[in-house]
């Protein structure tokens, strides 16, 4: 089995890897599609302490089931994708309900499990959900990414018409952009990128570069989607008082905790204080929602893809996404 790999220096393709075993309750999944996101850039940059196969994002085919006659037959052969975060079930966190947050949790591709940049790969079937029939392999790949977008709206309530500003024109953001803006509000995105903020022109979304516009204080809710470090400090310039800023770009590290990370800048939380401003992280979300804004056609993925490639060329697709490329896929 071919599968792409960090080996704690390089992003390598091993031609020769052990093909996978489905323990209990989880289902052997082949890959058709899969997406290179930021936490894989992370990964290659030997930012996250994870060693071994890369890959969170993915459309696949259930080729087997190791569990209940019930989940073989409702899964095999079924096209999927899947939450990326395995856990345990049994802490205070998973019995609380608050099963995203599980104390022992591992992430594929990232912390304790090898991910789907591979032939095949195995996951648990709790974690998969069925891809509609009218929904292309290329759109359902953004499906993880989409949901984490979409739960960016329950982290605040929509009164009035408020001012909404979205920071960052990579992946999420523009997907953060297009969620917020059938909203009741003025959504507005701002980036560092002409071509990527020329997106916006299509979907009659307003924008500009984030260096033209005002720090007046005046937004209602910034949503930081930069994965920068001065993404914080330009949202807590924008926001008004009492206002909220989202924050959706977490380092990679936070999924593993034990990993080493570089001491962060240290942040001015002044502002915070003086402001009475409220931050809110956001992350993941339902796939199955994301699934369905993608069958009605809500949400424009296909123009995020600036890249087709080969599973055998991974090394090298990782490498181009890590020079800011917007979606890079890779399929068999």
């Amino acid at each position: 089995m071919r599968a792409v790999r960090f080996d704690g220096s390089s992003v390598r393709l091993d031609p020769a890897a052990p093909a996978p075993s489905p323990a209990a309750g989880e289902a052997l999944v082949r890959t058709r599609r899969a997406g290179i996101g930021a936490s894989d850039v992370a990964v290659a940059g030997g930012r996250t302490g994870f060693r071994g196969v890369m890959g969170q994002e993915f459309v696949g085919v259930v080729e087997s089931v190791n569990g209940s006659p019930e989940a073989a037959e409702r899964l095999t052969g079924k096209r999927v994708v899947g939450s990326a975060v395995i856990v345990c079930g049994r802490c205070d966190m998973c019995r609380a309900g608050l099963s995203g947050h599980c104390r022992a949790r591992t992430v594929l591709g990232l912390h304790g499990r090898d991910g789907c940049f591979a032939d095949s790969f195995t996951l648990p079937v709790a974690n998969l959900v069925e891809v509609p029939a009218d929904v292309d392999e290329e759109q359902a790949v953004f499906a993880s990414p989409l949901a984490a977008a979409l739960h960016t709206r329950q982290m605040f309530r929509v009164e009035g018409k408020p001012y909404i500003t979205v920071l960052g024109d990579g992946r999420m953001g523009l997907l953060v952009a297009q969620v917020m803006a059938p909203l009741n509000a003025r959504v507005r995105l701002l980036g560092r990128h002409a071509e990527k903020l020329g997106l916006c022109d299509k979907w009659g979304i307003r924008h500009r570069l984030v260096d033209e516009a005002g720090r007046r204080q005046d937004q209602d809710v910034v949503i930081d989607c930069t994965g920068r470090p001065e993404g914080l400090a330009t949202a807590l310039a924008m926001v008004r008082p009492r206002g909220k800023v989202v924050l959706m770009s977490a380092p990679a590290p936070a999924a593993n905790p034990g990993a080493p990370v570089a001491a962060p800048a240290p942040i001015d939380r002044s502002p915070v204080v003086a402001g009475e401003i409220e931050l809110v992280g956001s992350r993941c979300g339902n796939l199955a929602e994301a699934l369905e804004a993608l069958r009605r056609g809500s949400v424009d993925v296909l123009s995020l893809i600036t890249r087709r490639t080969r599973l055998a060329d991974g090394p090298a697709a990782v490498a181009s996404a890590a020079r800011g490329q917007l979606k890079v896929l890779m399929e068999p």
